[in-house]
């Protein structure tokens, strides 16, 4: 019986065991995952607070960043800060989220800026027609009156209808003006005559053609853009300094509006800024153009998209800023004989160089007389006209050898010397002697001293 006995002990310990390694195992399962459970609660708990957090990075700075790139492509939009913790599925939410508040922002700005437009263009033409008739009644009273304030007061009236036209112009109105086919250098004068500093403005008439004029639809709109271009020339420009305006025809390409100044220059930022408002995009919001506005480059870009100009600005010669304005040659024409052009219109300067006075040439025998207005057209440095008349000889005396021309300092020893060798053959032939003169006592050697000295 013993062995029976020591056999169900063996069999009671055995199951002990298993029972011990069973619950032992279970313990250790149960343990696991209890740890697998606390480390998926904390990943879950982690991100969530970094889903939070990406949340409030996108209320806080996406958002408010994507809306500030649409007017400053510049500024960078941040990203997610925790990509590694959001799940693809949060992470290209909050994307599609940032996308709908931009695409948003930009529908709604375009809303607000198109009643903006629609406001400004109804008043902008109310005040240009009533700017039209103060006008009309300033040139009457400038015919009944003569007071210089009523110019001044013009002129004050035609800055504000230029101020008004432009942004008329900007909101998608019409100029507001019909014109004839005008000549081009008269759209300038125009032009100049619209700006405060007009009388630094320096014109050079450089056309082969003097008639040269635009069709009528665009001779208003070039009238518009040049006055924009030569009032930022002049606004940033020293008061001191001049402002150059080369007018040039280009065959088979139209013509060209040259506008230098000597003025402050622009940074790469502001040169690129402004070459993209000239360029002519299809739409500019008047939120982008800063507080307050600065609308000339703009107003420039929008007739430049609607009638075909072209404009481009860059680094000037003169310290400045130079832009160019070119006119195509399907919006250029001749004018009429019979229309006679503006008296203050300035003349070609080819036609100024052939009509005028040639220089007289020099000659070996004889001085050539100057008309009393040819000194306009003699050369800056201006030398002795004539040589001296060469003394009269025999037909029979030997020709000397080629006079070269002489300096005043050694036609003054020549005089001189002439002057005492006639004082000696008087005193030798017993006559009283006259004084020696001066040079002063003559008057053609005064003359030629003085031009020697201009």
């Amino acid at each position: 019986m013993g062995w029976i006995v020591a056999v169900i002990a063996v069999a009671a310990a055995v199951a002990a065991a298993v029972r011990a390694q069973n619950s032992a195992r279970a313990e250790n399962v149960a343990l696991a995952r209890a740890e697998l459970a606390e480390r998926q609660s904390k990943a879950a708990d982690a991100r969530t607070v970094a889903l939070t957090d990406e949340i409030r990075q996108l209320a806080r700075n996406r958002i408010p960043a994507a809306a500030l790139a649409l007017s400053h492509p510049t500024a960078k939009v941040p990203g997610l800060r925790g990509a590694a913790e959001v799940d693809g599925d949060s992470a290209r939410l909050l994307t599609e989220a940032v996308q709908a508040a931009r695409q948003a922002v930009v529908e709604e700005r375009g809303r607000v800026d198109a009643a903006a437009r629609a406001a400004m263009r109804g008043t902008s033409a109310k005040i240009q027609s009533l700017l039209n008739q103060s006008q009309q009644l300033l040139h009457e009273l400038q015919h009944e009156y003569d007071d210089p304030r009523i110019l001044q007061l013009d002129f004050r009236n035609e800055l504000a209808l230029r101020r008004t036209q432009a942004t008329a112009v900007l909101c998608d109105a019409w100029p507001g003006l019909a014109r004839q086919n005008s000549p081009l250098v008269e759209i300038v004068l125009g032009a100049q005559s619209r700006v405060a500093g007009y009388e630094r403005i320096k014109v050079a008439n450089h056309l082969r053609d003097e008639r040269l004029a635009l069709v009528a639809r665009a001779a208003e709109p070039l009238a518009i853009a040049l006055a924009e271009l030569l009032a930022n020339a002049t606004a940033y420009s020293h008061p001191d300094t001049d402002v150059q305006v080369t007018v040039q025809q280009s065959g088979g390409r139209g013509a060209f509006l040259v506008v230098d100044d000597a003025g402050i220059g622009m940074d790469d930022d502001a040169l690129d800024r402004a070459r993209a408002l000239l360029a002519g995009p299809p739409e500019v919001l008047l939120t982008e153009l800063g507080d307050p506005p600065q609308t000339g480059f703009a107003v420039v870009g929008r007739l430049v998209l609607q009638y075909g100009f072209n404009c481009h600005i860059e680094a000037s010669p003169f310290g400045g800023m130079r832009t160019i304005l070119r006119v195509p040659a399907h919006l250029l024409t001749v004018m009429e004989e019979e229309r006679s052009l503006s008296a203050l219109a300035p003349k070609p300067v080819q036609a100024q160089v052939a009509s005028a006075v040639p220089a007289p040439a020099e000659q070996e025998t004889a001085p050539v007389p100057q008309p009393a207005g040819g000194e306009a057209a003699a050369l800056p440095s201006r030398r002795r006209r004539a040589p001296r008349p060469a003394p009269v000889r025999p037909a029979s005396a030997a020709p000397d050898r080629e006079q070269v021309s002489r300096t005043p300092e050694q036609a003054g020893a020549s005089w001189a010397a002439l002057q005492q060798g006639t004082l000696n053959g008087r005193s030798v032939a017993g006559r009283p002697s006259a004084p020696v003169p001066d040079d002063h006592d003559h008057p053609d050697d005064r003359d030629e001293q003085g031009d020697d000295q201009t």
